[in-house]
């Protein structure tokens, strides 16, 4: 699912964040969550959806326009569900592949510096399970460590996940609707300047209090 392959929504807004948000899901036809999500996603204005298991089936990225996608955007969002602690295999592939050396890292002006880097996440167990005294003994944070830590080799600002917890019961509880109406939320305050990074930034999630995070209407 992308706007257009290697395009990005034109935005003539002066100063507006341009987002680009790299989707993998590798079963989307059994999603109800992520689904939705990302149909909701493309529909922001300013924001470049890309479905990397769409695009890339065999894993064979096109390295030269990853990275004008990158230079071409202001910050860059990972979304997908948790497998196994961590991302969907394209997405490491895709980490190895078009974050190189020279490029997004010791270079003498790193194309990423100063973007804005983080991930939306939607995870099968609930949220109590991700804590010290947790079923999983880790925050979802913990967790994202490595991703942290490749965001600030590349200079970039790195933020707190977009997380659902208990995912596989979001439809049938009635949490989806909210929840993709507070995606929406934090990617227009992400896009206008009104999602307050700093306080944000401390974080063990993203949408834990938006009111808290994002000025203005």
């Amino acid at each position: 699912m992308s706007n257009a392959p290697g395009s990005t929504k034109v935005d003539e807004a002066v100063g507006r964040r341009r987002i680009l948000v790299l989707f993998a899901h590798p079963s989307l036809e059994r999603s109800e969550v992520n689904g939705p999500l990302a149909a909701a996603t493309a529909r922001v204005e300013g924001v470049t959806l890309v479905d990397l298991y769409a695009e890339y089936p065999t894993f064979d990225f096109n390295v030269d326009l990853e990275q004008e996608r990158l230079l071409a955007h202001d910050a860059l969002c990972f979304m997908y569900p948790l497998y196994w602690y961590s991302t969907p295999a394209i997405l490491k592939e895709w980490q190895d592949l078009v974050l190189e050396r020279g490029f997004a890292y010791d270079a003498a002006a790193p194309a990423l510096q100063g973007k804005v880097f983080f991930n939306a996440l939607t995870a099968g167990g609930p949220e109590a399970a991700y804590c010290a005294a947790g079923y999983n003994h880790l925050t979802i944070r913990e967790l994202l460590s490595p991703l942290e830590q490749m965001s600030r080799l590349c200079g970039m600002v790195f933020l707190p996940p977009f997380a659902l917890f208990g995912a596989r019961t979001a439809v049938e509880d009635g949490r989806l609707a909210g929840h993709i109406a507070d995606w929406v939320r934090v990617l227009e305050a992400l896009r206008d300047h009104r999602l307050d990074l700093a306080a944000a930034a401390p974080r063990t999630k993203l949408n834990a209090d938006l009111d808290a995070i994002i000025r203005g209407a």
